[in-house]
């Protein structure tokens, strides 16, 4: 049978009528904690990295672009709130979503994102794992399909196609099972709104827990299910294997996203007993005037990274106006900086910092200064460099009023698209 053509439940098909208009809610099911695809540092396997992006990213990306998606929920643990937040800044042109948080169960994450729709007016729901990010448009034009011709619950589906044995306790088969008729679920699952809510909140009361889909609560409530065919991709993220080959696959697909920033930063010289560059002191006749520490050689260098990934600038994280930064070491600004970029799926590969001063001499200490910037940034020594030069006595430079410096950072970051 191929992908595209649905096949659909034959007894409910005689009481379809004509097409209903479609207000369609979205609820996505992000409040697992199964961490065995996932690390400790990264969370749950929701919020583990694919193609640069966090695996929930992927999944909402596909519905916000998807026209006749209305309101969208996010089911998540309390615990996870940070995470799903630094996942949403990963989404191109995402509308509001809002956040409710789950259950013990993933029944109980589903009714709690249920519930959460019930003032938004909406007609119809898709109930989605977090973790299925490879389905696609047609896929969810064929669910919306059956939705308006009728149907009060779709189940996309896919045929089993292997052989299924039963086996005992001694790990004996004890028949073929036959797979005709047999169908592999998938999400999302899709309902009339009013029927699957009703539906959940029947079996929170009844105290029903042992369902495995959305689709078996809607069948203890005698909704029928329509089945439409699924899609071979759209399968579930579950062990570390799964992220790895899903990740494998996106960045296979990418172009290389090499990216450039640049900044640039002075800062007035003033009586004093010495100057910090690059985090390394430097005894001087003068000091550098600022709220901080004044390292002008860092600040521009935090421009020039923040710059890569649109982050604004040095200013809008850390405003002058804070009297908390004031005399603050700037490594607590380039380090900043650095986690941003490596949030939002960069690799520092180089930092190029260029001092323009007529005083003090940077040469005898830059191998130091390059050693900071590689421990500041976590990165090789080799892709740090640091160079000087005077103004030859010209401009404020030149009259040991200030000290300036352009610093450059170049940036890869997965997940690029032409």
């Amino acid at each position: 049978m191929p992908e595209t053509e649905p096949f659909i439940f034959r007894g409910f098909m005689t009481q379809m009528h004509s097409t209903q208009p479609l207000s369609v809610g979205i609820v996505i099911v992000a409040a697992g904690r199964g961490e065995r695809a996932g690390s400790p540092e990264e969370g749950p396997k929701q919020y583990c990295p694919i193609g640069g992006r966090a695996v929930i990213a992927h999944t909402l990306e596909r519905f916000v672009t998807w026209p006749q998606a209305s309101k969208i929920v996010v089911v998540i643990h309390r615990d996870d709130e940070k995470l799903l937040r630094s996942a949403l800044e990963q989404v191109a042109g995402l509308p509001e979503v809002e956040i409710a948080f789950g259950g013990a169960t993933r029944q109980q994450s589903v009714l709690a994102g249920l519930r959460q729709l019930k003032a938004s007016g909406v007609t119809h729901v898709m109930i989605h794992d977090a973790v299925r990010p490879f389905f696609d448009h047609d896929l969810l034009d064929r669910v919306a399909a059956a939705l308006a011709a009728g149907a009060p619950a779709v189940l996309p589906a896919m045929p089993v196609t292997d052989t299924l044995k039963r086996g005992d306790a001694n790990a004996l088969v004890v028949e073929t099972v036959p797979r005709a008729g047999l169908h592999a679920a998938q999400t999302p699952q899709s309902f009339s709104y009013d029927d699957i809510l009703a539906a959940h909140e029947k079996a929170a009361a009844d105290d029903k827990s042992d369902f495995t889909d959305d689709a078996a609560i809607a069948e203890w409530c005698n909704l029928p299910v329509t089945l439409v065919t699924g899609s071979a991709d759209n399968v579930k993220l579950t062990i570390k294997r799964d992220i790895a080959m899903a990740d494998e696959k996106l960045s296979a697909a990418l172009l290389p996203d090499v990216r450039t920033g640049n900044g640039y930063d002075v800062h007035q010289l003033e009586p004093g007993d010495g100057v910090t560059l690059c985090g390394v002191f430097i005894p001087h006749d003068q000091k550098l005037k600022g709220h901080s520490d004044a390292d002008v050689a860092l600040h521009a260098l935090t421009d020039a990274l923040l710059a890569t990934c649109g982050a604004g600038d040095i200013g809008d994280h850390f405003p002058p106006s804070d009297p908390q930064w004031k005399g603050a070491p700037s490594r607590i600004f380039i380090e900043h900086a650095a986690k941003i970029v490596r949030e939002r799926g960069g690799t520092i590969m180089n930092a190029d910092v260029s001092l323009i001063a007529e005083a003090p001499k940077v040469g005898p200490h830059r191998d130091v200064m390059r050693a900071r910037l590689s421990e500041f940034l976590g990165i090789s020594i080799d892709r740090c460099s640091v160079k000087a030069t005077t103004n030859e006595k010209i401009g404020f430079v030149g009259r040991r009023e200030g000290i300036a410096a352009i610093a450059t950072a170049t940036v890869v970051y997965r997940g690029g698209k032409a």
